[in-house]
């Protein structure tokens, strides 16, 4: 019998599958003074495996908050995987167009605003790390108790970047496709300017899964309403998960559940972070 890690998984991954976020952990590098929690170390070798297990073509390497504005780590295992991995960074105000311009020729096309315990950024700096970095091609990916989106919706709207919400808005409670947060989530998809990363569902699911229906109600509305606005990610290691995957390919398997349009489903693990990413 497979052990739990060698379960295959019922979704045949397309050419050019792309897992938009994963993380990686290194007790050789130091965690920033405003790291809440640091999990235990998540290197390349076994992130490979599953990502062979799932069929996964392209990596995004998105900087881990407990390590803030330090992406030395990040940038050693994107260098690790090769040209097929893209970074997504966390920088300040503060940041250089010379460094900016390095991290963009070693692979980075966006910066991280996570916004929960554990924030290496404050809000009032969100508008000005933006603009820094617009002028590169870079994105944000923003991630924050979805509960609260409607107070922060004219920030996201002033932003003049690109932005993915991350992991189906992060409601910390899960809520309905009436809530004002998920509701907010929606308009700002439908403006062109943004999309939703569809992932993590672990975090934040009391049903748990194989399809965590309570979070998948939500993202088979955004799916059906905006496909080319949606991407998927693994977010491996699954640190910080409330309702942890049986096994890895469940991670890619709920796809089936919440897209289950092949058609559609090939824009959110290709086309989209193709486009997103420079793949």
């Amino acid at each position: 019998m497979p052990t739990s890690d060698e379960i295959k998984p019922k979704l045949k991954a397309p050419a050019g599958t792309t897992d938009t976020h994963i993380h990686f952990y290194d007790h050789r590098f130091p965690v920033a003074k405003t790291a809440v929690v640091k999990p235990a170390d998540a290197l390349v070798p076994e992130y490979m495996k599953v990502r062979k297990l799932l069929g996964i073509e392209r990596t995004v390497v998105v900087q881990a908050s407990a390590y803030g504005t330090d992406n030395s780590c990040l940038l050693a295992k994107m260098d690790e995987i090769g040209p097929s991995a893209r970074a997504v960074v966390i920088v300040d105000a503060s940041v250089t167009d010379a460094e900016l311009d390095r991290l963009t020729k070693l692979g980075a096309r966006g910066v991280r605003f996570f916004m929960l315990p554990g924030a290496p950024l404050q809000w009032d700096q969100l508008e000005a790390v933006a603009a820094r970095v617009a002028p590169f091609g870079w994105h944000v990916i923003f991630q924050m108790d979805g509960r609260d989106l409607a107070e922060r919706e004219a920030m996201l709207r002033r932003f003049p970047a690109k932005v993915i919400i991350d992991h189906t808005g992060k409601f910390l409670e899960p809520v309905g496709v009436d809530h004002p947060g998920f509701r907010t989530l929606m308009r700002l998809v439908d403006t062109g300017n943004f999309w939703v990363k569809l992932a993590g569902p672990y975090e934040t699911s009391k049903l748990g899964p194989p399809y965590y229906n309570d979070v998948g109600v939500l993202a088979k509305t955004l799916a059906k309403a905006a496909p080319e606005r949606m991407v998927w990610a693994s977010n491996w290691p699954y640190a910080g998960a409330k309702t942890r995957p049986d096994n890895d390919a469940q991670m890619i398997d709920f796809l089936l559940d919440w897209i289950p349009d092949e058609a559609a489903r090939h824009k959110a693990l290709v086309d989209n972070p193709a486009e997103l990413y420079g793949f």
